[in-house]
């Protein structure tokens, strides 16, 4: 295929070129140098957008091993006896949104008994009376969390 010059695009051909430009500026503007050197000898958009979600969710294969190291890593998750409430829930947190970007999404209640079930001995009043005076269906993260440092 011999590409045309300039003189001969029709107006379809300057279309295409202008939404490839704008979109290549889009993306482009959007990462970090160290993305951009992994997309600088990209020709199109959709090089450079195939390029950023290999490098970030990998390939088939390579996603679902993530989506199921991360989801042993939940399954597996506990409070650590000289951990604050603050930092279990970072940790979870960090577990539920990787998982989320892989397009694994755990059901909010499923969250919240989880949190519940894996806090220390000690807590164990609280989570009764959070159990028995709010519905763990409605309940959310950011409540539950609220409600336990207080």
């Amino acid at each position: 295929m011999v590409p045309k010059g300039r003189k001969e695009y029709s107006n379809i051909d300057k279309n295409v070129v202008e939404k490839n430009y704008r979109a290549k500026k889009i993306l482009i503007c959007g990462i970090g140098l160290d993305e951009y050197n992994k997309v600088s000898t990209c020709d199109t958009a959709k090089e450079i957008w195939e390029a950023l979600q290999t490098a970030h969710e990998g390939i088939t294969q390579v996603k679902q091993s993530k989506i199921d190291m991360l989801t042993t890593e939940y399954e597996l998750f506990r409070m650590k006896d000289d951990e604050s409430i603050q930092d279990m829930h970072t940790k979870f947190t960090s577990i539920i949104n990787e998982l989320h970007s892989l397009g694994d999404i755990i059901p909010r209640n499923k969250l919240v008994r989880k949190i519940l079930s894996v806090l220390l001995g000690s807590w164990e009043s609280k989570v009764n009376s959070i159990t028995e005076a709010k519905d763990l269906q409605t309940l959310t993260m950011d409540e539950l969390i609220g409600n336990l440092k207080t």
